[in-house]
């Protein structure tokens, strides 16, 4: 399969310092393309995810023992309804670096896969309990969609309300809402839902759901960093 196109003016050094320390065992030159690929895949997640994929597995063709490039890979197979090999890309990170942070993707997965039980027992796991808060708090909404699977939309909310008030500020506080009214539908109670959304801005819902994003200025792993120093990779 043939690589997709990088576009003139992107290259490695948009990557962070992180990530691109994880490329130097590379060759100079492998790691300049697979930092680049990265780079497309993060700028594109949000516009086009196909896309977004295709250079992700550009970079795993290159370089797929790193673990920047099996999340890359793992995120845009998740952001694209490819749920199975979404779940085998995020547990490879797993095993890479020991890193849980993506165990509400993965929880997700096995929803997307009908696997609305699978879900509630990742979350259920000692692993979860390593979460840090927003993370904690992302898992707790995909737990309340699980239960509404399952038709058990008291559970549903629960799961909600068990979200530390802390944890529920910002545009993860709109996700949460926006959770709460989405179990409040499936559990036939659809004045309650819009009750729940009736004060709530419709842009910053809209922005805290990933919704018309610019593209040069988010992205979902932490990999694209514009302003990045390139002194190091220039000495």
């Amino acid at each position: 399969m043939p690589d997709p196109e990088i576009p003139e003016g992107v290259d490695s050094r948009q990557l962070n310092k992180e990530a691109r320390a994880r490329l130097r065992g590379l060759s100079k030159d492998n790691a300049e393309g697979v930092g680049a690929h990265l780079v497309m895949a993060g700028r594109l997640l949000d516009t086009d995810p196909e896309q977004a994929y295709l250079h992700a597995q550009a970079a795993v063709r290159r370089a797929g023992r790193i673990d920047v490039v099996r999340e890359a890979a793992g995120i845009a197979a998740y952001r694209t309804g490819r749920y199975a090999e979404a779940l085998r890309e995020l547990r490879t990170v797993r095993r890479l670096n020991g890193s849980s942070e993506h165990l509400p993707l993965m929880a997700d997965a096995e929803r997307g896969l009908g696997r609305p039980e699978r879900a509630i027992a990742l979350a259920q796991s000692e692993e979860a309990s390593t979460l840090e808060a927003e993370a904690r708090t992302e898992l707790a909404i995909v737990v309340s969609g699980a239960r509404s699977d399952l038709g058990d939309h008291d559970a549903a909310l629960t799961a909600l309300d068990r979200i530390p008030a802390s944890e529920r500020q910002g545009d993860l506080g709109l996700r949460v809402l926006q959770a709460r009214a989405v179990a409040l539908e499936a559990a036939g109670r659809p004045e309650a839902a819009a009750e729940v959304l009736a004060g709530v801005d419709p842009e910053a819902l809209g922005r805290a759901l990933g919704a018309g994003e610019d593209d040069e200025d988010y992205v979902v792993y932490d990999v694209f960093d514009e302003t990045a120093d390139t002194d190091e990779d220039e000495a």
